[in-house]
């Protein structure tokens, strides 16, 4: 039988794929980790819920990494408490949605889009959240070249990445949930409580098929700008994803995401040096919590979150500085501007909280006089 149309141009949409798979700047989850995927499928012999690619507890494992029987590796996607990580795959194997909460750079998107791609092999059907999203990029809209053709009719809608999800029993990832208008919100009641989608125009309706859920994510910081009503709160498991509870698992986080973002990025230079990564993250995360790692000095805090994602960036930045305009190295030069941008987001009050952790704290911390001349010069 003759392939059709959209068969032969999905066949030709993959071979461009795989043909520029190597160009892309960031893949998606369930392309760049295609082979562990595989892996773990091999190795599953428990049971799956209806239409899911995996098991549970092959889910979790390939988020928080590990060795299978077969002696293939399995990377930690996720750095922190399993326990965390089972909650929120036994929410998405119910009828409830999945709300992963936090302060920025915990994760919610890396962990959300992670499960999607584990869980239904596409982390793709995506909505972002922002002021302007309209309840049609959350329900349907209209091709309306043929809704004049044609007038109302199936073929003129246009699915929206819920849509898509319902109908092929996927997940559906709805980014910065607290930043869309909260009557746009309230348009995923009906669809989580009665699982169906009406298209009032047509006297019709869209029904999920098993295996559909919504993975949400709200920050902390956001909380107020579009309060979440009672009625869609009730429809949500919330998970809280914290910061790291221990400087190492800290660093380990940021060692493992450089590492990545660096390959990805081609940067040509040398790995960085354990030792700065823990100098970038202690310093964020004093700033942070308002105290010096031993407890014995209270620091003021800055305004910005100076989270575990921008200690990330600040160390790739860093790479790119070392690289092109440097000897290769990482050093306390190259990291300077990096972490002060971080640090200083207001001019006056951060400006004078830095300065004051500079001269009580970092100038006085054995080996670390090159990034306090560093910062110094700089501020």
């Amino acid at each position: 039988m003759p392939a059709t149309k959209s068969t032969a141009q999905s066949a030709k949409h993959k071979t461009s794929k795989s043909e520029t798979a190597e160009t892309i700047l960031r893949q998606h989850a369930e392309e760049q980790f295609a082979n562990e995927l595989a892996a773990l499928a091999d190795a599953d012999d428990r049971q799956r819920p209806p239409n899911w690619q995996m098991s549970p507890w092959a889910v979790a494992t390939y988020l928080m990494g590990g060795t299978l029987d077969s002696g293939a590796e399995i990377s930690a996607k996720y750095v922190g408490s399993r326990r965390l990580m089972e909650v929120a795959i036994a929410t998405l194997a119910t009828d409830r949605a999945l709300l992963l909460y936090g302060i920025p750079g915990t994760g919610k998107s890396w962990v959300s889009e992670h499960l999607a791609a584990a869980i239904a092999g596409d982390s793709t059907l995506l909505i972002q959240g922002t002021a302007g999203t309209s309840e049609e990029a959350i329900r349907y809209g209209w091709n309306y070249a043929q809704l004049l053709a044609k007038g109302p009719s199936m073929d003129a809608i246009v699915q929206s990445p819920l849509m898509n999800a319902m109908a092929t029993g996927k997940i559906t990832r709805v980014e910065e949930l607290t930043r869309i208008p909260a009557d746009v919100q309230d348009t995923l009641i009906t669809v989580l409580s009665e699982k169906t989608l009406p298209i009032a125009e047509l006297g019709e309706e869209v029904q999920a098929q098993k295996g559909f859920n919504v993975i949400a994510t709200a920050n902390n910081r956001d909380k107020g700008v579009n309060e979440l009503s009672s009625a869609l709160k009730r429809r949500f498991n919330t998970v809280i994803l914290p910061v790291p509870s221990q400087v190492e698992e800290e660093i380990q986080i940021v060692q493992t995401r450089v590492e990545s973002l660096g390959k990805a990025l081609e940067l040509p230079t040398e790995a960085p040096a354990l030792n700065e990564i823990r100098r970038i993250v202690t310093i964020f995360r004093e700033l942070r919590n308002g105290v010096t790692e031993d407890g014995k000095t209270k620091l003021k805090s800055p305004s910005g979150t100076l989270s575990t994602a921008e200690a990330i960036s600040v160390v790739n930045s860093g790479m790119a500085l070392a690289a092109h305009f440097g000897n290769g190295s990482l050093d306390a030069e190259d990291l300077a501007a990096g972490i002060q941008g971080a640090v200083v987001k207001d001019p006056v009050q951060d400006a004078v909280v830095w300065k004051e952790y500079l001269e009580t704290v970092v100038k006085e911390r054995d080996g670390w006089m090159d990034i306090y001349r560093a910062c110094r010069e700089l501020a």
